[in-house]
This record gives structure tokens, sequence and C-alpha cells, in this order.
């Protein structure tokens, strides 16, 4: 592909803290959650609405979320990698990046549901989002060490791997579990895919060099 292609164009860098905005934004939304319980059903992705007309849910559906567990645990993934891909990427590369892995993400799940019988089954949060930005951070730190429970240190890489796995492996056991684990994969999937169409760069061949 044409270096001087769209596709391969680059953003003028800068940094504006999107990732601390993107925090903002979720919380606000989860604030109107909770003040008024209709929005979760407006904003999450459920694939018979879709059907009926709410063609925004395929990209709203990551700024919902369930309760504050699940927006701490997605927010804390935003504010350690996702700060960081930012910083390395820039903000607007950043905020494609993001936007799009996760909207992607939502789209190849409103198919998946529609497939095996899930059209009324919702799907909100900003997971597949949050492992494409764990992709990008394994990919442009394949050295970096994450520190599991804050003692066992993990290469990036094989935490990133090691998250596939399980999201697999729990998707094959559990469509109806209440984790949407191919909207997981799926932010795997379009990150890894990002990489090779936006950069040229093959996501394995960083995870592991050749000596």
């Amino acid at each position: 592909m044409n270096s001087n292609s769209l596709a391969r164009r680059p953003f003028r860098y800068s940094n504006a803290n999107v990732a601390v905005w993107l925090i903002a934004i979720n919380v606000a939304v989860f604030a109107l959650e909770y003040l008024f319980p209709v929005v979760r059903a407006y904003l999450a992705m459920t694939p018979i609405l879709v059907l009926s007309g709410w063609l925004w849910q395929p990209f709203t559906y990551m700024f919902a979320h369930w309760d504050i567990s699940h927006l701490l645990v997605n927010m804390l993934g935003i504010l350690f990698f996702g700060t960081q891909v930012e910083r390395e990427l820039g903000s607007k590369e950043f905020l494609l990046y993001y936007l799009l892995t996760g909207f992607l993400a939502g789209v190849f799940s409103f198919a998946v549901y529609l497939f095996l019988g899930g059209a009324r089954v919702p799907l909100l949060g900003a997971s597949g989002a949050i492992f494409a930005v764990l992709l990008a951070f394994a990919t442009i730190f394949p050295q970096a060490e994450i520190y599991i429970w804050g003692i066992f240190p993990v290469r990036a890489p094989l935490l990133v791997l090691g998250y596939t796995a399980i999201e697999l492996g729990s998707q094959l056991f559990s469509f109806r579990d209440s984790v949407a684990h191919l909207t997981h994969l799926a932010g795997f999937i379009f990150g890894w895919l990002y990489f090779l169409v936006r950069f040229g760069v093959n996501p394995a061949k960083r995870f592991f060099p050749r000596r």
C-alpha cells in the first residue's frame, strides 16, 4: 500500500488528553443513567432496536455501563493504558483508533447476536475499545511488564494473548454470560487490523521479534 494513501496519511501530532476526556464523558453518561435509567436503553446496543431504526446504538453502546464496577474497570484501562497509547500515537490517531475499533466491535457483535438468536440481548460498555487499547499498548511497548495483582510481572504481549485465550474459551462455553466476550475478541481483532492497515505493522512481529 502506498505510504501516501489516505489509509496511511498521518495526523499532525498533538497531545490533548483525549483519554482523560473519554473518561469524563463515560462518567458523565453513567451519572445520567443513574438519574434517568431510560438513558441506558437508548444508548445500549440491542439488535432488535437497531433494526427498528435506532442506528446510533452500535456507536453509543461503548459509553454506557451496567454498574459502577463495570465503569471503574474500563476507565482504569483507559487511564493506565490509553493515556500511554495516546502519548505515543497522538490524540487524533488515538481517538480514531478508540472510536473505530469500538464501533466495529459493536457492529460485529450486532451481526453475531442476530445470527445466534440474541436479538433482544443488550450490549453496553467500553470493553471492545478497551481491549483494542490493550492490544495497541502491547504492540507499541512489547517489552513493558504489567504486574498481576501487583506481584507477578508479565510482558504486555503475553498478557494480551492470555486475555485473548480466556475470552475465546469463555465465549465457546458461555454465550449467555453477561460479559460480552465476543465484543472483547472483536476489539482485539479490529485493533490488530488497524495496525496492519494504518501503520503496516504486524503486532505478532512486535510481540515476538526474531533475534
